[in-house]
């Protein structure tokens, strides 16, 4: 008689894939006997409340709505309708100019705060230490100076 052709690593190989099989039906029984397929319409249900909230209890039907206005609504950063309009002159002082780039920057006196200013917004020439009045306008960026002169 010959010889098996079957090796002890083949029999232990075919144990393992016999042993993963069994796990994974066990598995898959179990996934089946806790899963939520035969739950109602609902329990599935779920609702928003006025605040925004998710709820599981439905809205009343009986219960004042109120009513808001469509302009009251704000998202984001508040509308500045007069973001353009200068505003009231202001002193400061130059703490940076680059003539050869057209910028620099202005320090207010008041708030020390520094202001961004470019060449168009100048009305004569600046340089750095000059103290000036200017007036501000909002742009997306941050503040601007505008119509810069030297005080």
């Amino acid at each position: 008689m010959g010889k098996s052709q079957e090796t002890f690593n083949k029999k232990e190989v075919e144990k393992k894939k016999q042993q993963k099989k069994k796990e994974k039906e066990e598995k898959s029984k179990e996934r089946k006997a806790h899963s939520s397929k035969g739950q109602s319409l609902e329990d599935m249900m779920a609702y928003v409340d006025e605040n925004g909230n998710i709820t599981s209890v439905p809205p009343d039907p009986n219960k004042k709505k109120t009513v808001i206005n469509q302009d009251d609504i704000q998202i984001g950063v508040a509308r500045n309708l007069n973001s353009n309009e200068p505003k009231p002159l202001r002193k400061g002082k130059v703490t940076f100019f680059n003539e050869s780039k057209g910028y620099g920057f202005i320090k207010d006196l008041e708030t020390q705060e520094s202001i961004f200013v470019h060449i168009n917004g100048i009305k004569e020439p600046i340089k750095e230490n000059d103290r000036v009045t200017f007036e501000t306008i909002n742009t997306p960026k941050g503040l601007n100076a505008v119509s810069v002169k030297k005080s």
